[in-house]
């Protein structure tokens, strides 16, 4: 994709990292800031950030919530080094989505 070669800024890889530590708030958060939702690094983030924090609250009283969790911490970690993750699944569905 063209837009995964434009520029990544330290202020991208922070908000892609705070997606998923602080997920399902900040992603939300992202996406009523207009000048961060159209950032392509962000936003290749931030839906699926959205997604396991969603699967995270939901699986909450099980350890599988908690395992969920500790993946999003790698992948906050990802993020900040500035790479593109895939999620299995979860990657394919947001870009099918248009997400």
């Amino acid at each position: 994709m063209s837009d995964f070669n434009s520029e990544i800024t330290s202020d991208d890889k922070l908000w892609a990292a705070l997606a998923y530590v602080f997920s399902p708030l900040v992603p939300i958060i992202l996406m009523l800031m207009e000048d961060k939702k159209s950032r392509p690094f962000i936003k290749a983030h931030n839906a699926q950030a959205l997604i396991l924090g969603i699967i995270t609250i939901l699986t909450s009283g099980f350890c599988v919530g908690l395992l969920v969790w500790v993946y999003q911490l790698y992948l906050a970690y990802k993020a900040y080094q500035g790479e593109y993750v895939n999620v299995p699944v979860i990657s394919d569905f947001v870009k099918n989505q248009g997400w």
